[in-house]
């Protein structure tokens, strides 16, 4: 399993960055991040886009906000 980091959130869309010595999600698999850094409240991404140097976009299946 792969840990990334948020780079950048504009409404539903999600930018990911992952270390460049990880593999990456294949797109249209999903991701979990939660908000805050709280189990509770859990957010679903779908992976849409390779954007190169280990990020990816991702659409949100829910509100981002809180996310960050």
């Amino acid at each position: 399993m792969s840990s990334g980091k948020i780079v950048q959130v504009i409404g539903p869309v999600v930018d990911v960055e992952f270390s460049l010595d990880q593999s990456l999600p294949d797109i249209n698999n999903a991701l979990v991040v939660y908000k805050n850094d709280e189990k509770k409240s859990k957010v679903v991404l779908e992976t849409a886009l390779e954007l190169g140097d280990g990020v990816i976009r991702t659409i949100a299946m829910e509100s981002t906000d809180g996310l960050q």
